[in-house]
């Protein structure tokens, strides 16, 4: 007698450990149940998706919703929207919030806040700071937290650990994997004045490659000294990709979407401060070598740094204006169209934005079509082309700096553990998210 399932998806062709094939796939209870010919099978709903592709959930590793303190920017019903409107079925939300997320019950008050309101699954980020140093072993254990950010140069927010003796406290007090922000503070204080009124082409040159490739050395060089795992986020110059892959024993690497695709500075001359985000777009070389180190299997994560500000903040006058650009939406599509440009493989998108994320990070049962994991899919049309527009976006900032770009390849139906979420373009199931669940933090079943 053939099986039931709550949601069979029928002939597509899906990217699973076993390499990418024509599958049906069968859903019980939220989790993949069968992979295989269910021609047969019975289900509660059945969706044909001939000529398109099932790949793992898209796992966004870096987004600032702004939740709490900023919410005329983002919050976490908005970003949780273009989330999965943009196919993407989990986000880690980072902690430099009004006021930060620092200690016990701010996390507590964000979990609460995304309760029935989040639209994908999420896990939330603790910040790190001299004076919760002492606190960071027990925070980061928390179900559902993502783990420790630090920055280690001022960027949005009042989040900074900027001194060897407050770095090396936070890498002793824990030990899961910690996220970085890599920028040289004592540097970006000197060079400031190179940030000319009204320039935001010189963002890059005040906050040069050497900023980078110094607070990078800096941190390798502790974490060593501390046996800590790191995570070095939004990768961006070409002299950092050596040192970090002489630490490939204790450190994982992210870029973005931007760093891949835009460069200067023809994007600042396009743009303006629109384009202005930490660390900076940089010129063509290290454009070029970001694709060679993601080739080589260097890079390991692609996260979108999604970073939303206004309008009316984008278009003071820089540098009084504001770092960060939303991508949490634009993310699968830019990259599905760099693999249709060949520039990267179907299976190498799958491993930087599921497979790559869970294993970084000890994910629970995401990031792989295999039987019992969660039944998380980003489906996707390869052959669709579309312009992305500012209307699109459904983050509350209403822009992208891709506005007017041509790309082949689209997301066209979001699901999260066998809840159908987006579907033609359409959000059909709201605020189903759940606390993401770590390895490292497996509980009893809790609730916030």
């Amino acid at each position: 007698m053939p099986e039931r399932f709550d949601l069979v998806l029928r002939n597509g062709t899906a990217a699973t450990p076993s390499g990418i094939l024509p599958t049906d796939i069968g859903v019980t209870a939220g989790c993949i149940a069968a992979i295989g010919d269910l021609g047969r099978s019975a289900s509660a709903e059945s969706i044909d998706l001939s000529g398109l592709h099932v790949l793992p959930g898209v796992i966004d590793t870096q987004v600032h919703f702004r939740e709490p303190g900023a919410e005329h920017k983002e919050d976490l019903e908005t970003g949780s929207r273009a989330a999965v409107l943009g196919g993407v079925t989990a986000v880690f939300e980072m902690p430099n919030t009004h006021p930060p997320t620092t200690s016990r019950a701010a996390i507590a008050d964000k979990f609460a806040r995304a309760k029935g309101r989040m639209h994908c699954d999420y896990a939330f980020y603790v910040g790190a700071t001299p004076a919760n140093v002492g606190a960071l072993a027990e925070l980061e254990v928390q179900p559902g937290v993502a783990g420790v950010k630090a920055f280690l140069g001022s960027s949005t927010g009042t989040l900074l650990l900027d001194d060897e003796a407050s770095i090396l406290a936070a890498l002793r007090a824990g030990q899961r994997r910690m996220a970085v922000h890599s920028e040289d503070e004592a540097r970006l204080k000197e060079r400031r004045a190179l940030a000319l009124p009204g320039k935001p082409g010189t963002h890059p040159v005040w906050r040069d490659a050497e900023t980078a490739r110094l607070s990078t050395e800096r941190v390798l060089r502790l974490a060593r000294h501390a046996g800590r795992r790191l995570h070095v986020l939004h990768v961006t110059s070409a002299e950092e990709l050596p040192l970090l892959a002489g630490a490939r024993d204790l450190a994982t690497v992210e870029t973005t979407p931007q760093h891949l695709t835009l460069t200067a500075p023809e994007c600042y001359e396009r743009l303006g401060s629109y384009a202005q985000m930490n660390p900076p777009i940089r010129d063509q070389r290290h454009r070029d070598a970001l694709w060679a180190a993601l080739q080589a299997g260097l890079i390991d994560v692609i996260g979108s740094d999604h970073a939303p500000h206004t309008r009316e903040e984008k278009d003071r006058v820089y540098p009084e204006t504001p770092s960060g650009m939303p991508g949490v939406q634009t993310l699968v599509t830019i990259l599905l169209n760099h693999v249709n440009a060949r520039r990267m493989s179907l299976e190498r998108f799958v491993d930087l934005t599921s497979t790559g994320p869970a294993r970084i990070f000890g994910i629970a049962a995401k990031g792989r079509i295999a039987i019992g994991y969660d039944a998380d899919f980003t489906i996707v049309d390869l052959k669709k082309e579309q312009k992305i527009e500012n209307r699109w976006i459904a983050s509350r900032c209403g822009w992208t700096p891709f506005d007017g770009m041509s790309t082949r390849g689209w997301p066209v139906a979001t699901i999260i553990r066998g809840a159908i979420v987006v579907r033609d373009g359409s959000l059909i199931a709201s605020g189903g998210g759940r606390p993401v669940r770590f390895q490292e933090t497996i509980a009893p079943a809790f609730t916030y």
